[in-house]
């Protein structure tokens, strides 16, 4: 088991590896919970996430034959980053397994990030595949296996982020909200708040598709999830470690599974209103922070870690972000195959503020009726049920498809 000691060992072996990164009062949010709320930022290391802490720490303790045997690790993409960086500066080879389904800009990032010293190989759906990759790989080669986040080394290195909290706030924060995929920052925050300041409510924010620690807690055991939802892929993990599940066992800290739909929400507006470029992973603490009751008068800092979002994704964060909102909904619509029913359509069931934001239609000569389907963007969530009263009274018959529908991942 980590302890507080290893982290203030872990903090200085780790200085001018990775950088100090500062505490920022968000007004918006503070103004939102009536808290004073302060940004981590973490997604202002050379590696925008805080997975460079860990990998500093575990790399910089090999000793010289480890180093000529070289490292190798898995990860869905910021620790890969954190482990370029690391064996770039200390002079260590890599091999370094991401899963198939890492955003090619965190697959670039880690090549740029380790040059020379780092080769990157692809391969696996899931993390997890991608872990077991790595493990035959160290056992095949003798090289060590530097994990993302199931060692006490890793651990101590995520936990100098709360050692950095106590030193920058005045006194100990109320409550301090972490994203939590495999469980390392949060059992090194667990771990150094549990010596110095045991009054600290510490949150752990899960992605609700894969809340895996959420599962480990009610087996009483690290358990794999069946399935997962990807689209957090820098917390998406299926099975959480055996260290960190142990940390988490002995603090009992709060865990909240938080929907994707909210943390798309919340990364656009951590960029319209902080400028913050935040992966969804980047965007999962703050995200948490709607679900946490009354926190009026309280000092929360919330840790943002993970920067490294692809542009490409942004249409689907705006979909994903508009559907939680209640502001998209989609329809399967029978038309009449009659001429002007599409014109009839838009007089009598969009109302003043509705938009079409999509529309498919198949047109089928030996039927009376031709199937569409109808995507709706409102103006307000409270416009929903107008839309729906004029569709009931409509002369076609109109199916809503609900989010959790299957017809979901045609459109999705």
């Amino acid at each position: 088991m980590p302890t507080a000691a290893d982290i203030e060992q872990a903090a200085g072996r780790i200085a001018g590896r990775v950088a100090r990164t500062p505490l920022e009062r968000s007004v918006r949010l503070s103004e939102q919970t009536g808290a004073s709320v302060w940004l981590k930022r973490e997604d202002q290391q050379p590696v925008r996430s805080y997975k460079g802490r860990g990998a500093a720490n575990l790399i910089a303790q090999l000793d010289s034959e480890q180093i000529w045997a070289g490292v190798v690790c898995a990860s869905a993409g910021n620790h890969a980053q954190g482990v370029a960086h690391a064996c770039a500066t200390l002079g260590v080879n890599a091999r370094i397994y991401l899963p198939a389904t890492t955003p090619r800009q965190k697959r670039d990032r880690v090549a740029d990030i380790g040059g020379d010293w780092v080769e990157v190989v692809v391969g696996g759906r899931t993390y997890d595949e991608a872990a077991a990759a790595a493990l035959a790989d160290a056992e095949r080669t003798g090289a060590t296996l530097v994990p993302a986040f199931d060692h006490p080394h890793t651990i101590a290195g995520q936990g100098t982020i709360a050692r950095e909290i106590s030193e920058d706030l005045p006194g100990p924060p109320d409550l301090v909200v972490v994203p939590c995929g495999g469980g390392g920052l949060l059992a090194g925050c667990l771990t150094w708040f549990g010596e110095h300041a045991p009054g600290v409510r510490v949150v752990a924010a899960e992605p609700a598709g894969a809340a895996s620690m959420m599962a480990a807690t009610r087996a009483g055991e690290p358990v794999a999830l069946e399935e997962i939802d990807r689209f957090v892929d820098g917390a998406a993990v299926q099975k959480v470690g055996t260290h960190t599940f142990e940390v988490v066992r002995r603090h009992t800290p709060e865990l909240v599974a938080v929907p994707e739909g909210r943390i798309c929400t919340e990364m656009i507006r951590l960029y319209q209103s902080e400028g913050i470029i935040a992966e969804p992973a980047g965007a999962l603490a703050p995200a948490a922070l709607e679900g946490l009751g009354d926190l009026r008068g309280l000092t929360v800092v919330v840790v943002v870690s993970g920067g490294n979002n692809d542009l490409l994704r942004y249409p689907e964060v705006m979909e994903r972000s508009l559907i939680h909102e209640g502001l998209k909904h989609y329809f399967l619509v029978d038309f009449p195959q009659e001429p002007g029913m599409l014109r009839q359509f838009l007089d009598e069931v969009l109302g003043p503020d509705d938009d079409i934001a999509l529309f498919e239609y198949v047109k089928r000569n030996n039927r009376e009726t031709g199937p569409a389907l109808v995507g709706i963007e409102l103006g307000a969530r409270e416009d929903l049920a107008p839309l729906l009263e004029r569709l009931d009274a409509s002369s076609m018959e109109v199916e809503p498809i609900q989010p959790d529908s299957p017809l979901f991942r045609f459109i999705l």
